[in-house]
């Protein structure tokens, strides 16, 4: 009997020794998948300069946070699918870039608009078992979201953007609820982004049959303007509800997306600044001039009823892609809270 007792308990302990291993084997593997390559680092930096020479040459997993740049300001997120680069902006200046993971074919990241919908340090997927999800921001409730993940060097989620573990957590730390966060290019076929116009007080006489202003759909929150050159439109989200659209006219001259937020200057003016997304570096914070701003003309009253609730943290996107299924370009989703 006694032997046979020595014997379960010899049996148990390689059982669990066996458990113990797989444990530290999983562990060690889920490393390697949050970090993306075993040379993956991040780095804090401490000027503008050292930032972008720092981001111009990463390597999966790699990132670079520089947020005494800006320390105060509203916060916009850019995430490039063409570069696989995701840019984090405060008061229109860049502050961090990372290298991301979007989702693989057939499980493509949409592009567009969006905010952050929810906020969860410890979130774990309901839909890929229990799959945890470290530093979750969502985009949609449908399942697509900011986290950190695995970061092989090109995509490979199910739709959701993978960031580095470190870089998550700081980006947790530096956003809120509503925040915006714009997703555009295209994984598989590169573009160029860059930073461009913005509503100009050049006023058009114009209706069309889909304008629509309703602000009491959504009475408070963050602005998201969307300007399309395929459709002639501009549609104004706030807290990522539409509550306006109206027709525009844009000048067709480029097919780049441009990504400008109004920030607070000194004395509490404001003013539209580039966000100088990949490519265009050089803009970051430069004032748009009034040439830019006159390309743009807008009906008088959608123009007069938007500037009144713009406040510093507004963001404008101004894209190619069709708003809608009647467009004449590829279709830009703009996706909401709903």
């Amino acid at each position: 009997m006694s032997g046979s007792n020595t014997s379960a308990r010899h049996g148990k302990r390689i059982v669990e020794g066996r458990r113990s291993l797989a444990l530290a084997a999983s562990l060690a593997v889920a490393a390697v998948l949050w970090t993306g390559t075993a040379a993956a680092q991040g780095r804090t930096v401490s000027s503008a300069i050292e930032l972008a020479r720092q981001s111009a040459s990463m390597k999966p997993g790699e990132w670079v946070w520089a947020p005494q740049i800006a320390p105060r300001g509203p916060v916009l997120v850019y995430v490039d699918l063409s570069k696989q680069l995701a840019t984090v902006y405060r008061n229109g200046v860049r502050i961090g870039v990372a290298t991301v993971s979007s989702g693989k074919p057939g499980h493509q990241t949409p592009t567009g608009v969006f905010t952050i919908l929810q906020k969860d340090a410890k979130h774990r997927s309901s839909t890929y078992n229990n799959a945890p999800m470290p530093y979750q921001q969502r985009l949609t409730w449908d399942g697509v979201a900011l986290h950190a993940g695995g970061l092989p060097g090109y995509p490979e989620s199910h739709g959701c953007v993978h960031l580095p573990m470190a870089f998550a957590r700081q980006l947790f730390a530096a956003t809120k609820l509503g925040t915006t966060v714009i997703v555009a290019g295209d994984s598989v076929h590169p573009v160029a982004t860059g930073g461009g116009e913005v509503l100009a007080p050049s006023t058009l006489d114009v209706t069309s049959d889909g304008d629509f202003w309703t602000p009491e759909k959504s009475p408070a929150g963050p602005v998201t303007i969307v300007m399309s050159r395929a459709d002639q439109a501009v549609i104004v989200l706030r807290n990522g509800v539409p509550i306006g659209r109206s027709a525009v006219a844009l000048p067709r001259d480029d097919d780049v997306t441009h990504v400008l937020t109004l920030a607070a200057g000194t004395g509490g003016a404001q003013q539209w600044i580039h966000a100088g997304v990949a490519g265009h570096e050089n803009e970051d914070g430069r004032p748009v001039d009034e040439l830019a701003r006159n390309k743009v003309r807008i009906p008088d009253d959608f123009y007069r009823r938007v500037t009144a609730m713009l406040q510093p943290g507004a963001t404008v996107l101004v894209t190619s892609a069709a708003l809608g299924d009647a467009g004449t370009g590829s279709r830009l989703t703009v996706l909401t809270g709903q």
